[in-house]
């Protein structure tokens, strides 16, 4: 006796689910993919755009006029500081230990460059000695001025200040002696509470902070004149 097998019809059914399930699948990954572009747009459109500062730099002029500078070499070295110096960001601080940084504010270099760069720039232009020039060069000096910034940030307070600590010393090459210091630390008064006013202060108390190493240093060769060089 021969026995008919009728056709299944539980494959159709598996594969209209099937076909249900992929359509489903399809869809949710497309909206996904909709809602992260959406977001990744929006996200675009809402960035800040990050503002960036810079001291006041005397231009690379020639060097005032003077007939009897001080006849030596000055090398201008590094300028050492905690990290957050050595990086552009902005520091502001309560006044306590804590201290933070701005994210959209932020200076065009690190403050220990920009400062070492104010240094040789005022002591150049000065023309009160032979030759001023970057220990980064190649020429000989007999004197190496280096230092270190401590302080170089905005103060909370009433009002809000410019804070510039550091320190610089003069070195003989020659001995490898250290023949003058000078600190400074001041707080500038800043004209407002936005961060502008705050740079407008940090940069007139750099200002006058190498316009007092200048003028400690001018007393020191003053007080202790090097031998003339040989003819």
């Amino acid at each position: 006796m021969t026995r008919t097998t009728e056709p299944s019809t539980q494959l159709p059914r598996v594969g209209r689910q099937l076909s249900i399930l992929r359509t489903t699948m399809t869809a949710k990954i497309k909206l996904s993919i909709l809602v992260l572009g959406v977001g990744l747009a929006a996200g675009c459109g809402a960035a800040r755009p990050s503002k960036y500062y810079q001291l006041t730099v005397p231009g690379d002029l020639a060097p005032a006029a003077n007939p009897n500078p001080v006849p030596i070499t000055l090398l201008v070295g590094r300028l050492t500081g905690p990290a957050l110096y050595r990086a552009d960001q902005i520091v502001y601080s309560s006044g306590g230990e804590s201290m933070g940084t701005y994210e959209y504010q932020r200076w065009s270099e690190p403050p220990t460059e920009m400062i070492a760069e104010v240094i040789l720039r005022q002591f150049r232009a000065s023309g009160h000695y032979r030759g001023v020039y970057t220990l980064r060069s190649d020429i000989r000096g007999e004197f190496l001025l280096h230092g270190r910034l401590y302080d170089f940030k905005e103060v909370s307070g009433a009002p809000i200040v410019g804070r510039v600590t550091m320190e610089l010393e003069l070195r003989n090459i020659k001995t490898g002696t250290s023949v003058w210091t000078h600190f400074y630390t001041h707080d500038e008064p800043a004209a407002g509470k936005d961060v502008g006013a705050v740079v407008a202060a940090l940069d007139k108390n750099v200002q006058q902070a190498v316009a007092e190493f200048r003028s400690s240093l001018d007393q020191y060769f003053a007080e202790h004149p090097p031998a003339q060089p040989a003819p």
